[in-house]
């Protein structure tokens, strides 16, 4: 028998014949018995074949669908990852792994409060209710991780002929969204009762975490150490480099993850096919960002290293007058002579690196200007040009006390 436990084809026809008994009806407690007798654990990739090969042979991708949990359950603990590549550090499978480990306590933490419920007082339901909602939109956050395997890790899985497994996998995704939908409505209806949410803990709640906890499950032990094995260090390059364009679920990465040896000059910075500006914490398009910078409440005048006037802010209460004629002039002839030698010192201090900062703070009439240059850096500290930030502060020297309450008006002072 060893011989055999040791082949692959007759692994996948086992494991095969196992699924479609559970498709025939037969308990998953039954199977996983005799996956365990016959099998023992089966490698990840051999997983995914069955998958495939029972779509192809004519098995409906829906009843795949509806197996999917199921067979799931009996391969937990039999699937063998000892042959599982090593993944480096702020590579996206390893922002994924770490969303998922924040997934999994945030889905135990709604698993704990549920089963409370018939512990909760009258005057402390609505709190309840409140906390419930809370761990819920946390849990719907898992929207953009799995957004971002479906647009962004699926496709080079297609592109490289595994199609049915990201096929099921976004099935399920639908399934598990519209369930956490499900839930946050049953948490928001008005005069929600305790009765009627305990009624829908095990027919809605319950299954709904089950399945996102089984979905990382299937995660770890298949997709992600697959998509290793197939996916080029180039593909996963420009997985990362899109990956902000979705956003990241109840995880920051601590580490900026480049591959080595690579010369990417748009790592920055990327225009993408809209016409967004893609950064390293967001993007905008030209029309977000210029209303973006137009009202900031201070004029911004950005010098770049040759000393040109390059951009300013055209905010509709200026402090400083500036016309479109400056763009592209030496900023020394933007200054009356009186002060040029200050510009002069600002610039030279700046590009030796022996300063990054000067602040000026004047009394025009009535109003308190502050005025600072700021010299701005690359990331290896070179010198990329000067910005000048001046703000009005009358009013903002004036407050006193707080002001919690909402008003759109002016502050009082």
């Amino acid at each position: 028998m060893s011989e055999l436990i040791n082949n692959s084809k007759y692994r996948k026809e086992k494991l095969k014949e196992l699924i479609l008994k559970l498709h025939d009806g037969e308990s998953a407690a039954s199977v996983r018995q005799q996956l365990a007798e016959t099998l023992q654990s089966i490698p990840y990739g051999e997983v995914v074949e069955v998958e495939q090969e029972l779509i192809q042979e004519g098995l409906p991708e829906s009843a795949v669908l509806e197996l999917c949990d199921v067979h799931g359950s009996v391969l937990e603990g039999n699937v063998d990852l000892s042959a599982a590549k090593e993944i480096p550090v702020g590579h996206p499978v390893d922002v994924f792994q770490h969303e998922n480990i924040e997934l999994k306590k945030v889905a135990e933490k709604a698993k704990e409060l549920l089963s409370t419920l018939s512990q909760i007082g009258e005057h402390d339901y609505e709190k309840y209710i409140y906390s419930l909602q809370s761990i819920f939109n946390e849990l719907l956050d898992v929207d953009k991780h799995y957004r971002r395997k479906e647009y962004l890790v699926f496709p080079y899985l297609e592109k490289n002929e595994i199609t049915g497994p990201p096929k099921v996998m976004w099935g399920k995704h639908d399934e598990i969204r519209e369930q956490l939908k499900a839930c946050l409505e049953i948490l928001k209806a008005p005069e929600l009762k305790a009765e009627d949410l305990a009624d829908s803990l095990d027919l809605l709640f319950f299954p709904t975490i089950q399945g996102l906890v089984d979905m990382v499950q299937k995660e770890e032990e298949i997709l992600f150490p697959m998509a290793m094995d197939v996916l080029t260090v180039d593909d996963w390059w420009s997985i990362h480099k899109q990956t902000l364009e979705f956003g990241f679920t109840l995880y920051d990465p601590l580490v900026e993850w480049k591959p080595d040896g690579l010369i990417d000059e748009d790592e920055v910075t990327t225009v993408t096919g809209d016409g967004s500006i893609q950064l390293p914490s967001g993007s905008f398009n030209a029309k977000e960002i210029m209303a973006i910078l137009n009202t900031i409440p201070a004029d911004m005048t950005f010098v770049d290293k040759d000393d040109k006037v390059k951009y300013f802010t055209q905010g509709k209460e200026r402090i400083f007058a500036r016309s479109r004629s400056i763009i592209n002039r030496d900023v020394r002839l933007c200054h009356p002579p009186g002060s040029t030698h200050i510009v002069e010192k600002i610039i030279e201090d700046f590009k030796s690196g022996k300063a990054s900062h000067a602040p000026f703070w004047i009394q025009m009439k009535d109003k308190f200007i502050k005025i600072e240059y700021f010299a701005l850096r690359g990331e290896n500290g070179e010198y990329l040009g000067t910005l000048e930030f001046s703000q009005d502060l009358t009013e903002n020297r004036a407050l006193e006390g707080e002001q919690r309450i909402l008003s759109y008006g002016k502050p009082k002072i």
